[in-house]
């Protein structure tokens, strides 16, 4: 009954955390990927995930890493966002891992599309106190790309195994 709360509770919240401290901060702090990758070992095996498909998991994760630092080192996203994304993949493998990129991508698409659009407009005098939206509403800023990472997880973290197998009834959900 705990590992299920765990597998209900833990990656949500994490996403939620990335999200709103990209969000607020345009950063994500390197302990969110560690708490990924520390509650995939655990979990993991204690789901009953075998040991090839831990190893797809790390695979998934592995290419994701090599990718999205790739995409680090060209300046187009941030070294918070390629951690976050290798986690992601990890905790996805390969069989969720395209599905998780696509809708990352659309978020990620839009969202850029709406901060440019609303950096085009001054922002309101009443708002310039908050340091966080005078930064996000800054030009020179880029774009929180953590928040669509968190979204397109979340939307494909229901249709994963480590949601599939939780006895709902069993907790009182159903």
């Amino acid at each position: 009954m705990i590992l299920d709360i765990a597998r209900l509770m833990l990656f949500p919240a994490l996403m939620a955390f990335a999200a709103a401290s990209d969000l607020l901060t345009m950063t994500i702090p390197n302990r969110v990927s560690l708490a990924l990758l520390a509650g995939f070992l655990v979990m993991a095996p204690l789901t009953g995930m075998t040991m090839h498909d831990m190893l797809n998991h790390a695979g998934a994760g592995a290419l994701v890493l090599a990718v999205a630092f790739s995409m680090f080192a060209m300046g187009w996203v941030g070294g918070g966002d390629a951690k976050v994304a290798a986690a992601i993949g990890l905790w996805f493998g390969f069989d969720h891992l395209l599905d998780f990129l696509v809708i990352a991508s659309l978020f990620g698409g839009a969202l850029t599309v709406l901060l440019l659009q609303l950096r085009q407009w001054p922002l309101p005098v009443a708002l310039t106190s908050q340091a966080w939206l005078t930064r996000l509403h800054d030009k020179q800023t880029g774009i929180p790309y953590g928040i669509a990472l968190a979204l397109g997880a979340l939307m494909v973290y229901p249709e994963t195994d480590w949601i599939k197998t939780i006895d709902l009834v069993h907790l009182g959900l159903r």
